[in-house]
C-alpha cells in the first residue's frame, strides 16, 4: 500500500523473490548504482568529446607550429668545414698548407667509475695534461666533453693503440707553415701572415685573400638519438662545403730562404733594430722574396709578440734618404734639364730660406759632373737639380713615380701617406725632398719607383699572387696595372749612371760589385737617412739602404735592402757598408738560382 510507513511493511526477509524484483525496499537499492554509472558515463562522454575537440585543435590549427617546435628541439645544424686553399711558390712548392688535427673528447657516462682514474693516468702523458684534471673531466655527468683540441696525428695514433672506453676524436685541419732558415721562424711569415684559432686569415696574404682562401662552410641537418648522438637525416636538405681556392705566387722558396738568412745575419752583425729586404721581378712586378727581421713562427703565433706581425715592408713609413735621388735625377733627365756629363761648381753647401744644406763629407768638390753627384751621393748637387728643374715639375715627377700613392700591393696592412698639396710646400721642403728627406714612403713604394727605371721607364704594380686556382672555378690570372713615368731613353741613361755608383772608383755602391764577371751590370744607389723624432729634429740614428737592379743591359731583378738603426761607429753607419754587401749576397744567389749570364 502506497505511503505506508516503513515500519507497517512486511519484513523484507519474509518477501517472495517476485516481490523483491518488483518493488519495495529491494527496488530502491538496485537503481542507485545504475544512476551513478550513468552519470559517470555522461562525464566520460563529455571528456572524450572535449579531448577530441582539443586534438582537432592541436592537429588542424596548431599542428604545423607544434611540429616545427618539436623538430627544432631535436634537429640541429652541423657545420661542414671547408678546406682552406693552399699558398704556393712559383714552382708549386707549398708555403702554407693544412695538416690533419684531432679534437679529443670523452663520453664520461660511458666510462665506469672504477675505470676513470686508470684512463686519466694513461691519457695524461699522451695529451700532456695533469691526470687529476682529466679525472675531473671524466667524472662529469655528461655524454660529451672535450679533453684537448688540435692534437697531432701522432697523438691520434697513440689514442688508437690505447683503445680506451668512452674516448674518441673528431678530425679537423690546422694551418701549417714550413720552417724558416732563421731559428724560431717559419718561411716567409711576414708575407704569408697566419690563420688564427677562428679560421680567419691575419696579415699578409692570409689576411688580404682570406675570403678567397677560406671558401664557404656547408650545413647538414642532424637529429639526436635517444643517447644524444647526432644522426644525419638522409632526406634533410644539405648544403655542401665549397673549398677555398689556391694562391699561386711569384715567390721563390729558395731565394726567400737566402734573403731571410742574409738579412738576419747583417742586422745582427751591426746590432741594428730591424731590417727589410724585397726582391722584385722587373717586368712583371711579381715579388720574388720578401723578408723582415726579426720575424716570427706562424705556427705558434699565439705565443709570439704582436709587434712582430707588423710587416715593415708595407706598413712602416720612412724617409728614404739618398735612394730618393734616383727620382730627382730621373725627372731632370727626362725634361732635359741635365745630362750625365754636364758640370757645375759644387761648393759643398747651399742655403734655402735661411737653412744651410751640406754634403755628407762637409767639403766642397769644385767643378764636377752630374755623374759624380750621383756616384758620390752629394746633397748639394741634388738641391741644385731640383731648383733647375722647377718646383712644380719636380713635385709632379715624384707623384708620377708613386710617392704618396698606394701601390695596390696584395698584402694586408699597407700604409700610405700622401704628399702635402703643392700649394702647402715651402722651398726648403722641396730642397730636402731632392735627397730623400722630409717626406715618407714605404719600402715597397720606394722599390716600385726605382723598378720603373729598370723597366724602361714603366711603373708596374707590385704583387705577390700571380694566379688564383681551384675551387671548381676557372683560373684567375692577376694582371698588374702599369703606367709610363719616364721615356725609355731616360731610363737607359739613368741606368748607366747607376752602374757608375757601383763600378766607378769612389762610388758609394762599391760593396755591391761582383767583379770581374758582372762589372758594368749592377746598377745601384745607396741611401742613409737620418731619423727624425717626429718634430723635425734629427738624431744620430740612421736608416741605411741600398737599391739595385741587374743585369743593367737587360734588367731581370730589382731589390731594396734596409737596415734600421745600426749601432756601429759613424763612418760605417751608411747603406754602403751594411745594405750594399747584403744585396751583393742575394744577387749572387739569384745569379746561381736562375743561371743568369752577364
Amino acid at each position: 500500500m502506497a505511503g505506508r510507513p516503513y515500519s507497517a511493511r512486511r519484513p523484507i526477509s519474509h518477501r517472495r523473490p517476485a516481490e523483491l524484483a518488483r518493488g519495495g525496499h529491494g527496488h530502491q537499492e538496485t537503481a542507485d548504482p545504475r544512476r551513478r554509472m550513468a552519470a559517470l558515463s555522461a562525464i566520460l562522454l563529455v571528456a572524450v568529446f572535449g579531448l577530441g575537440a582539443r586534438l582537432v585543435e592541436l592537429q588542424v590549427r596548431q599542428g604545423p607550429q607544434l611540429a616545427a617546435a618539436a623538430v627544432s628541439q631535436q634537429v640541429q645544424q652541423i657545420t661542414i668545414p671547408a678546406t682552406r686553399g693552399l699558398i704556393l711558390d712559383d714552382q708549386g712548392q707549398v708555403l702554407a698548407g693544412n695538416v690533419p688535427t684531432y679534437d679529443v673528447f670523452a663520453a664520461p657516462n660511458q666510462i665506469p667509475a672504477t675505470e676513470r682514474l686508470r684512463e686519466a693516468t694513461q691519457l695524461a702523458p699522451v695529451l700532456n695534461l695533469p691526470a687529476n684534471q682529466l679525472v675531473q673531466l671524466l667524472t662529469k655527468p655528461l655524454a660529451f666533453e672535450y679533453l684537448a683540441k688540435g692534437q697531432s696525428a701522432q697523438v691520434e695514433s697513440q689514442l688508437q693503440r690505447l683503445n680506451l672506453a668512452g674516448i674518441g676524436s673528431i678530425q679537423g685541419e690546422t694551418r701549417y707553415y714550413g720552417p724558416g732558415p732563421v731559428p724560431g721562424t717559419t718561411l716567409a711569415s711576414d708575407v704569408l701572415g697566419f690563420v688564427n684559432a677562428s679560421g680567419q686569415g691575419q696579415y699578409g696574404l692570409e689576411g688580404y685573400y682570406n675570403s678567397v682562401l677560406s671558401g664557404k662552410a656547408g650545413r647538414q641537418s642532424v637529429v639526436n638519438d635517444l643517447q644524444g648522438n647526432p644522426v644525419v637525416l638522409g632526406s634533410a636538405p644539405q648544403q655542401p662545403a665549397v673549398n677555398g681556392r689556391n694562391l699561386q705566387t711569384s715567390l721563390d722558396a729558395s731565394i726567400q730562404a737566402s734573403v731571410e738568412k742574409d738579412l738576419a745575419a747583417e742586422v745582427k752583425k751591426v746590432n741594428g733594430s730591424s731590417g727589410t729586404m724585397i726582391v722584385m721581378n722587373v717586368h712583371s712586378g711579381g715579388i720574388v722574396a720578401w723578408a723582415d727581421y726579426p720575424s716570427y713562427n706562424a705556427n705558434n703565433y699565439a705565443t709570439e709578440p704582436v709587434k712582430l706581425f707588423r710587416d715593415a715592408g708595407v706598413a712602416d713609413l720612412y724617409e728614404p734618404g739618398s735612394v730618393g735621388k734616383v727620382l730627382t735625377f730621373a725627372g731632370a733627365l727626362n725634361r732635359h734639364v741635365i745630362t750625365p756629363t754636364e758640370t757645375f761648381d759644387e761648393t759643398g753647401q747651399v742655403t734655402v730660406q735661411g737653412w744651410t744644406i751640406r754634403d755628407w763629407d762637409l767639403r766642397a768638390h769644385g767643378v764636377i759632373s752630374m755623374n759624380w753627384v750621383l756616384e758620390d751621393s752629394l746633397n748639394v748637387g741634388a738641391v741644385h737639380i731640383e731648383q733647375w728643374e722647377g718646383a712644380r715639375p719636380f713635385y709632379n715627377n715624384m707623384q708620377a713615380f708613386g710617392i704618396g700613392h698606394p701601390t695596390g700591393i696584395d698584402l694586408a696592412g699597407a700604409s700610405n701617406q700622401p704628399l702635402p698639396a703643392f700649394s702647402q710646400l715651402q722651398p726648403i721642403q722641396l730642397a730636402t725632398a731632392s735627397f730623400g728627406q722630409g717626406y715618407v714612403t714605404t719600402p715597397i713604394q720606394m722599390l716600385a719607383a726605382v723598378n720603373a727605371v729598370a723597366n724602361g721607364g714603366v711603373w708596374v704594380q707590385p704583387h705577390v699572387v700571380t694566379a688564383i686556382t681551384g675551387g671548381g672555378q676557372p683560373t684567375t690570372y692577376i694582371k698588374p696595372k702599369t703606367h709610363r713615368v719616364i721615356s725609355a731613353a731616360t731610363a737607359q741613361t739613368l741606368s748607366q749612371m747607376m752602374v757608375g755608383v757601383v763600378d766607378v772608383p769612389g762610388g758609394s755602391g762599391f760593396e755591391a760589385r761582383i767583379w770581374p764577371t758582372w762589372k758594368g751590370e749592377i746598377a745601384g744607389k745607396t741611401g742613409t737617412s737620418s731619423v727624425s723624432n717626429g718634430q723635425g729634429v734629427y738624431g744620430n740614428n740612421t736608416i741605411d739602404s741600398f737599391t739595385e737592379f741587374f743585369p743593367a743591359s737587360n734588367p731581370q731583378f730589382s731589390m731594396l735592402c734596409i737596415i734600421r738603426n745600426p749601432q756601429v761607429p759613424a763612418p760605417q753607419r751608411e747603406g754602403a757598408y751594411d745594405a750594399a754587401p747584403t744585396s751583393k749576397l742575394v744577387t749572387q744567389q739569384l745569379i746561381d738560382r736562375f743561371k743568369l749570364q752577364p
